[in-house]
């Protein structure tokens, strides 16, 4: 290193020597000049002293143009990079110690410009995995309330019957409590794997498996199941679906839960002797699938509100457990589809739309 210095003569110190020994040279140069000139001494002194004044600019330009203005670049690009601000680099150039501080402090911005730039990826990486298990917290907590609130009345209903049967002498009766014991048992059974399904769609830990598939018969299939040959059915069907095949690519399984619950809905909410329409319709490009139930309609400040898990509108005959529709958000919300729930003038609608494939 001190070797390359030395050999170097474009050294800030050599700068210095060599415009020290040439200014010394001009000097000798010049006075000895000014005192052959054919003129007073005194005169010849004032000239020599007016080029030693103008020698003396010229020095101090000199300096200023190749050492205060490269300092002075320097510090401001220093101060910069000290406030972490690495937009604007250094401009000095040359191959004198200017020049190489320079290149040192833009390679050093530039190297600390990209560890911030990892370091705040990995920040932000970190606070994702927090918010992400901030927010597994807080579900699983929400998860074991849930089901805490809603295993009570079952849990009461079977030890009620539980604590009759033990008294109770009357096989008929004894039978009815068995039945109703069952049905409790299968409630909470259904509403365990619903809610647990449900949190796993929330979570992303279930995945939706898309597929192409006919829409047409898989609704008639579908409704039919639900609607069609029930003894006790006191509503009046009615369906408008296309009479071409239609195609969509989603996830079937999925899908029928989708259905199943909205029809399930329509058919406990339709009134007695009311209608319940299914409609399937095509419109640029969408397959527009809708349920209509004639009977309640659902307070305008609460249409919003009947998407969220336990929600139950009052003063309807819904008995669910008020996830089903819950369900149907989360679906279709992971699949980025339209959905929605308008009031109609003596009912309620629901609705969402599939992109169409050919």
């Amino acid at each position: 290193m001190k070797i390359r210095e030395q050999m170097n003569v474009f050294t800030i110190r050599k700068k210095i020597v060599m415009a020290s020994k040439l200014m010394g040279v001009i000097l000798v140069l010049s006075y000895v000049f000014s005192t052959r000139l054919p003129l007073n001494a005194d005169i010849s002194f004032m000239i020599w002293l007016l080029f030693v004044a103008v020698l003396i600019c010229v020095i101090d330009l000199w300096m200023a143009r190749f050492i205060s203005k490269p300092v002075s670049e320097l510090n401001e690009a220093a101060g910069r990079m000290a406030a972490l601000d690495f937009t604007h680099p250094c401009e000095v150039t040359g191959y004198d110690e200017f020049g190489e501080l320079s290149r040192s402090l833009n390679a050093m911005a530039q190297n600390l410009q990209e560890a911030f730039e990892k370091l705040e990826q990995v920040n932000s990486k970190l606070e994702q995995d927090v918010e992400q298990k901030k927010r597994l917290l807080s579900e699983r907590k929400e998860l074991v309330d849930s089901l805490s609130h809603e295993m009570k009345t079952p849990l009461g209903v079977i030890r009620a019957y539980t604590e009759g049967l033990q008294d109770e002498t009357d096989e008929a009766k004894r039978q009815n409590y068995y039945e109703v014991i069952i049905k409790e048992t299968e409630r909470m059974s259904s509403l365990i794997t619903t809610l647990l399904d449900l949190s796993a769609l929330e979570n992303g830990a279930a995945e939706l498996h898309l597929e192409r598939f006919e829409f047409v018969e898989f609704l008639e299939t579908v409704a039919g199941r639900l609607l069609m040959d029930i003894p006790d059915a006191d509503f009046n069907l009615q369906y408008e679906l296309p009479e071409f095949p239609v195609y969509v690519n989603t996830d079937k399984s999925r899908m029928e839960q989708v259905l199943n619950n909205l029809i399930i809905n329509a058919k406990r909410n339709v009134k007695p002797g009311g209608m319940l329409k299914l409609s399937l319709t095509e419109q640029d490009g969408m397959l527009n699938f809708s349920i209509y139930n004639q009977g309640h309609r659902i307070p305008e400040k609460n249409l919003a509100k009947i998407w969220t898990k336990f929600y139950r509108e009052k003063n309807t005959k819904y008995s669910g457990s008020g996830l089903g529709l819950a369900i149907v958000a989360q679906i279709l919300s992971m699949q980025h589809l339209e959905y929605g729930v308008l009031n109609q003038p003596d009912g309620v609608v629901f609705y969402f739309s599939v992109p169409l494939i050919k």
